[in-house]
């Protein structure tokens, strides 16, 4: 499939587009350390049922580029967020079925709090993931802290330095370890291990999670995004919510259900780690269309 791209915001987005241009819009975004294969299962099925659907690749992974080498590398969730919003404005889309997981299920997680009347509806793998930096210094149960190793690696010049010289290495344990049952093989890994070549992937990453614990500042021109997110704004528009059972990275969110104020579900997968879509592609496709159902 071919990738295609378009400005937006402070990016050219690389995206990939499946089905039929005046389909019902359906927007997914991956996570960290992941990329867009994660829905080369998933988008045909949405696309059969009448989706057009958009996968972008996130700012710092793939062919996506910042257009000004003067703008902030950052990943915190506000950018991430603004990124969403401006692909929509830009592809002119008012109004989007939008989900994801980690990074991804974040930026359509802020879209659906702020901008309710631009999501129909939401899928987001672990719930509520809009960060509450105020609270970032915390500490957590120790099994975990124990999970949150890679964050605080990233946190010190060693672990940038390590992201740098061995990315792809930091990638695969992440992927075997927040995934135990999943069986990929290493061309599927490669096929997305490509994504993290992009020249600004590293300092996207190490901005991210040094952001989210307040360790670094946030790129000035969104901190009005920012300051609506310390409020933890609830969700309203009608909202699936998933967790695997073997998710190695996040026990289970089903506690988040109090931010969610509008119609919503939590699921849980079974057999299935962090990279929900890309293990359970028929399932995450059910809960796109069963969300899209519950907001018509």
């Amino acid at each position: 499939m071919d990738v295609k791209t378009i400005t937006a915001g402070v990016l050219k987005v690389a995206y990939l587009e499946y089905g039929a241009a005046d389909g019902w819009p359906c927007i997914l975004g991956h996570g960290f350390p992941y990329d867009v294969h994660a829905y080369t299962e998933t988008a045909p099925i949405l696309a059969r049922a009448g989706a057009r659907v958009i996968v972008p690749y996130l700012r710092g992974y793939g062919p996506t580029r910042f257009l000004s080498p003067d703008t902030p590398r950052s990943g915190e969730q506000a950018a991430l967020g603004g990124d969403l919003l401006a692909l929509m404005d830009a592809l002119d889309i008012q109004r989007a079925v939008v989900g994801g997981y980690d990074w991804g299920g974040r930026a359509a997680c802020v879209v659906a709090s702020l901008w309710p009347e631009r999501a129909a509806a939401l899928v987001s793998g672990n719930s509520y993931n809009i960060q509450d930096i105020a609270r970032s210094g915390e500490p957590a149960p120790a099994a975990a802290e124990a999970a949150f190793w890679y964050q605080y690696y990233f946190h010190s010049e060693r672990g940038r330095r390590g992201l740098i010289e061995n990315r792809r290495g930091i990638a695969r344990q992440l992927w075997r370890m927040w995934s135990p049952t999943w069986d990929f093989d290493d061309a599927t890994f490669e096929q997305t291990a490509k994504a993290f070549d992009n020249p600004d992937f590293v300092e996207v990453v190490v901005h991210s999670y040094r952001h989210r614990y307040g360790l670094v500042l946030g790129d000035p021109a969104v901190a009005h995004i920012e300051t609506r997110l310390a409020a933890q704004p609830p969700i309203s528009v009608p909202a699936i919510t998933i967790d695997g059972d073997a998710d190695g990275v996040d026990s289970g969110t089903a506690h988040h259900a109090q931010k969610f104020t509008g119609p919503h579900q939590h699921r849980v997968f079974a057999r299935t780690g962090h990279n929900l879509p890309q293990e359970q592609p028929e399932d995450w496709a059910r809960a796109i269309l069963d969300a899209r159902a519950m907001g018509r």
